[in-house]
């Protein structure tokens, strides 16, 4: 017990070479924690702290020993997978494709063409997640980095009252910021850091991923670049989903492949990059008289599976209302 309890009070300023200003410096930038500093890269770490490689090299060995980041048994990992949540979005169908909802600690992407329902299932999260733990919420607040411009409040009214929530209150839970370009969307991830240190805020949505740096990036010149600053972006979200138990869900478009002469040629955009670092991966589409259908496309305990729901004015539902 006293063992456990010296390892609670140790600090960043107790790593070899970290002094009070290298403290400060990574204190500045985020990083002010031993799990921060542990699962930071070498490059990141030197930049941000102004020390040399092999003491940045020291810095993240000793932090790792303290936090003892080794290898473990399964039974333990299953064993920490009680902490992982369900966020319940209203259509039982839907769920249960999910396997009780969406999870936290988890990257969820919803992908599809405009119309097919991938903000609404944003702010069904975003209203869903501050409902009490018994009805399929996580009574918690929500980030949202908004980059088209599609985040409606009034939306989230209609929702709220259908939840039986208050309005105003669900509302002033959502931190809500528009990212403007690639880099503005990237900066935006790394400070919704500071809010999920708080411990009140489980959900973050990005709504959505690709579009900045699908009009930055092109011609096939500068795929390469977008992928890199794509694939750091996704990293980052990864790293923020484990770190916090944190449900991370974005929006995704996508493109018509022209080689593709029977079947859907819809394919989301972002390529294996997403796809590899996305733990869930739906596919929206609409369905008939005015429901919408979704897929679960990958996943890595669930089996593919599809669903019908309907965007109603409360909400998902699993009935035309």
């Amino acid at each position: 017990m006293a063992k456990a309890k010296e390892q609670k009070e140790l600090t960043v300023s107790d790593l070899p070479g970290v002094g009070p200003s290298t403290a400060e410096k990574l204190a500045a930038a985020g990083i002010d924690t031993l799990l921060a500093v542990a699962v930071a890269s070498l490059g990141n770490l030197v930049t941000e702290s102004g020390v040399s490689e092999s003491v940045a090299r020291k810095m993240i060995q000793a932090a790792r020993d303290m936090m003892d980041m080794g290898f473990e048994t399964a039974d333990t990992i299953l064993e920490k997978r009680q902490n992982v949540s369900k966020i319940k979005t209203g259509s039982e169908t839907f769920d249960e494709v999910m396997g009780g909802g969406f999870e936290t600690g988890a990257i969820t992407e919803c992908y599809g063409e405009f119309g097919s329902g991938k903000t609404q299932v944003g702010h069904q999260l975003a209203v869903n997640v501050q409902k009490p733990i018994d009805q399929g919420g996580y009574e918690s607040k929500v980030i949202y980095i908004d980059t088209e411009n599609t985040f409606r409040p009034e939306r989230i009214l209609q929702m709220a009252k259908k939840a039986g929530l208050d309005g105003d209150q669900t509302l002033k839970n959502i931190k809500i910021a528009r990212a403007y370009n690639s880099d503005h969307q990237m900066l935006l991830a790394e400070k919704a850091e500071d809010l999920l240190k708080t411990g009140e805020y489980k959900l973050l949505i990005v709504d959505s991923l690709t579009a900045h740096f699908r009009a930055e990036f092109i011609g096939r010149g500068t795929l390469s670049e977008r992928q890199q600053k794509l694939n750091k972006h996704m990293h980052t979200l990864l790293k923020i989903a484990d770190m916090y138990n944190c449900c991370v869900m974005v929006t995704n478009q996508v493109m018509a492949k022209p080689n593709v002469m029977f079947g859907d040629p819809t394919q989301a955009i972002g390529g294996h990059v997403v796809g590899h670092s996305s733990t869930f991966r739906i596919y929206l589409r609409k369905g008939k008289k005015g429901s919408r259908v979704a897929k679960l496309v990958d996943s890595p305990n669930l089996p593919e599976n599809e669903c019908m729901m309907f965007v109603t004015e409360g909400g998902l539902s699993d009935k035309d209302e």
